[in-house]
């Protein structure tokens, strides 16, 4: 099932330490292959897959030195022969897989070797902040480590000094949204919410099959290093991150306040129906730019499920609608910590997330996974129809899940009735005229495949596989066609917040190659790359996605990160090249807007230009 593309958190799937590898890999290689007769690995799926038998409780096996040395041990060897046995086309798979044994390294007592992987992370990074700071927090507590016994008198000074030495010389400009991230981590770090995935997601899996897949398993690394390593220096971090921070009070030059156009009614030639294919839009607030019929406004509407449900937002039980202010409330408090705003919802929602206590754990995290689904599609929506009088809403309105386990639990007949749902929007945007379709999420083969062990689907790693991309396979299909079958809709879809390639992830709908479809990736302020986008042949442009202000269901007003934000800058600029120009086609779009980008001088980015595509647009 689809999932939106804002920023990622510890609150998202594979937070919670579920993995430091998502893509980590199985089936042993030789060590004494030459490199060129590795097999060579494309895509994601085909990376091969390891299980791990566990016994009893899996916190036990976090917090036990003794149970988690073979265990880790075992980790290690799957690891190095996978890294050793396969060429491996992606880097963020790479980067992944050698930051796993880093952590392992760190764990060990291997400092030494911790540094070389760092350099070796370094290597592999091609965004200008991860080139200067991947592996930063491992470098430091190694560098610490070499010098002075974690976990003695001074052990905090020397990892504090560490800190403060690896900050001083980085170019500030460069790193700053990673370094307001990095605070924003530190200051909500709690024991329960690292033990979260172990206690709500991993110990429900092992209870059933006695072992975990290498999709979960590098969590319990992840998870011991958090709590050994990094919990007991949480104030240490944030401080470090913070007083950094504090000493570069200058603001980034925005670059997009120039670019921008609103138009004028009178430049209108035409009006242009905009659909929002997301979770929901709260039209009141867009009340002169809805689509209607008979006064009603223009929608179709699935819940999770794929089943229909034509309401403009989700349904909320009544104890969730009585919430709906507190919740609202974190989404802005989640928003400022990410800025490094000291506002009254921060303060909230850090005092409330570090001091959860165990049996609070999921209903806080579901309920704040539910907030940030209940506002992704009116916030897009704002984003995309800003400054354009002539833009009129269609509301295609997707859940997307929220609960820690999945629900509903993958299937052929929810697959299918995905694939149905999907056909039937898009016939329903045909019908009411859309020009332009904004897409802000996503999905994966192997998110469906983690979805299979959770819900205890599948007797072995190779069955899940298979379900999977049977599974996958149709929804992704399905979604092909009817892109294919609306060519004279311009979709444009975010490029995904994993910060890895969307084509060898095979995320849809951002891997997929079609005239009439425009992949967007996320810059900040001042054009930089932003920390969480992700990549790849299919990305286009770029746009600003990081701290974008729009609304919220019931008109306040909150800035929003994630190529989320980013792909309705672009949908903003389609519709508005429609209104002066009705001729145009998806393909003239494209090549306007592409064409009248500007690329920086790594190559990289592709910055839109929408006052240049305008004057472009004839």
């Amino acid at each position: 099932m689809p999932v939106p593309s804002l920023a990622p958190s510890f609150l998202r799937r594979c937070a919670f330490a579920l993995a430091i590898a998502c893509a980590l890999a199985s089936a042993p290689a030789s060590f004494a292959q030459s490199p060129s007769a590795r097999p060579r690995i494309e895509r994601a799926a085909d990376l091969p897959r390891f299980t791990y038998p566990i016994e009893g409780k899996v916190e036990d096996l976090v917090r036990s030195p003794g149970r988690f040395a073979p265990f880790a041990a075992a980790v290690r060897r799957d690891t190095e022969s996978v890294l050793s046995g396969y060429e491996i086309a992606d880097k963020a798979t790479r980067r992944n897989l050698i930051a796993l044994l880093g952590t392992l390294d760190w764990l060990g007592g291997r400092y030494d070797d911790v540094l070389k992987k760092v350099e070796q992370l370094r290597a592999l990074e091609d965004k200008p902040a991860d080139r200067l700071i991947a592996g930063l927090r491992l470098e430091v507590l190694a560098r610490a480590a070499q010098s002075v016994a974690p976990g003695s008198p001074g052990w905090p000074a020397a990892v504090d000094e560490a800190l403060r030495r690896a900050l001083a010389p980085l170019p500030y400009a460069v790193v700053e949204n990673d370094l307001k991230g990095a605070k924003a981590s530190a200051e909500l770090m709690g024991e329960t919410l690292i033990l979260t995935g172990v206690r709500e997601v991993m110990q429900p899996i092992v209870d059933r099959s006695g072992s975990l897949s290498s999709d979960f398993a590098p969590g319990i690394v992840s998870t011991r290093f958090a709590l050994v390593g990094v919990l007991p220096l949480k104030s240490v971090f944030a401080a470090g991150y913070g007083s950094t921070i504090a000493a570069h009070q200058v603001a980034k030059v925005d670059i997009w306040a120039a670019r921008d156009v609103a138009l004028q009614p009178a430049q209108a030639k035409a009006t242009v129906a905009v659909g929002v294919w997301d979770s929901g839009v709260d039209t009141a607030l867009y009340r002169t730019q809805v689509a209607t019929d008979h006064g009603m406004p223009v929608l179709i509407g699935y819940d999770r499920y794929a089943r229909p449900s034509n309401t403009p937002l989700q349904v909320l039980t009544p104890e969730q609608q009585a919430n709906l202010p507190r919740m609202l409330q974190r989404v802005k408090g989640f928003s400022d910590l990410r800025s490094a705003i000291d506002s009254p919802e921060a303060t909230e929602v850090k005092a409330f997330l570090s001091s959860l206590p165990p049996d609070r754990a999921r209903p806080a995290i579901e309920e704040i996974r539910l907030a940030g689904n209940y506002v992704h599609g009116t916030h897009v929506a704002g984003i995309a129809l800003a400054g354009n009088p002539a833009a009129r809403l269609v509301v295609g309105r997707i859940e997307f899940g929220y609960t820690v386990n999945p629900d509903p639990c993958p299937s052929r007949e929810l697959s299918q009735r995905v694939a149905a749902a999907g056909q039937a929007t898009v016939d329903f945007f045909r019908r009411h005229g859309a020009r332009v379709v904004n897409m802000s999420w996503g999905g994966s083969q192997r998110d469906v495949e983690s979805d299979l062990e959770q819900c205890g689907i599948g007797r072995s790693a190779d069955e899940r596989k298979a379900l999977a991309h049977e599974y996958f396979e149709i929804e992704k299909a399905a979604l092909t066609r009817a892109f294919a079958s609306a060519p004279e809709i311009l979709f444009v879809t975010s490029a995904g917040n994993s910060n890895d390639d969307a084509s060898f992830t095979e995320s849809i709908p951002s891997s997929i190659v079609l005239p009439n479809l425009l992949t967007v990736g996320a810059v900040d302020l001042a054009g930089d790359e932003a920390p969480f986008t992700s990549y790849g042949p299919t990305v286009k442009v770029h746009a600003n996605g990081y701290q974008v202000p729009s609304l919220l269901p019931g008109g306040s007003r909150v800035a929003l990160s994630g190529t989320s934000m980013s792909a309705p800058q672009v949908t903003n600029l389609a519709a508005k090249l429609l209104a002066v120009n009705p001729k145009l086609t998806p393909a003239d779009l494209v090549r306007i807007i592409v064409d009248t980008s500007d690329a920086t001088a790594d190559g990289r980015r592709h910055l839109v230009n929408p006052k240049k595509a305008l004057a472009a647009a004839g």
